[in-house]
């Protein structure tokens, strides 16, 4: 089994960046334990970040291609404002995750909408790096079984 995780802007600076709201792990560790959970589960983990709209709406095309099962995505930032992300999860036809560090309904109003949620399986939202490990763990239960 394939899984793509894809993270938007800025989480490249995930254990700098804020540490009180979003912890003091790097991206790069997040991304070795994630691997960790699903190679221990005999699943694939495939990591890509950007800041880049663009960037993160190319690999999501590829995603089929790359015969991908299931996406689970930050998108951060973009999340409030990018139908263009929207749009190619939905052209894709690739279920998928929505996850977020912080709990984005109790940060600031305009944080507080997703272009995401409705098309999700589940938005995971406010349990730090965990929500991470349990949209890999719930991705692999629910498509390894399909």
């Amino acid at each position: 089994m394939k899984i793509l995780l894809i993270n938007g802007p800025n989480l490249n600076l995930l254990g700098s960046r804020e540490t009180e709201k979003y912890g003091d792990l790097s991206l790069k560790e997040l991304e070795s334990k994630l691997r960790s959970i699903a190679e221990d589960q005999d699943c694939e983990l495939h990591c890509f970040q950007s800041n880049s709209e663009e960037k993160i709406i190319n690999e999501i095309h590829g995603a089929s291609v790359e015969n991908i099962e299931v996406i689970i995505i930050n998108p951060a930032a973009f999340t409030h404002t990018s139908i263009a992300i929207r749009d190619a999860i939905l052209a894709v036809d690739i279920p998928f995750y929505e996850v977020h560090i912080t709990d984005i309904k109790s940060r600031e109003p305009f944080r507080h909408n997703s272009f995401f949620e409705d098309i999700a399986i589940e938005q995971i939202s406010g349990k730090g790096i965990r929500g991470y490990e349990d949209a890999v763990n719930k991705a692999i239960k629910k498509f390894r079984s399909s």
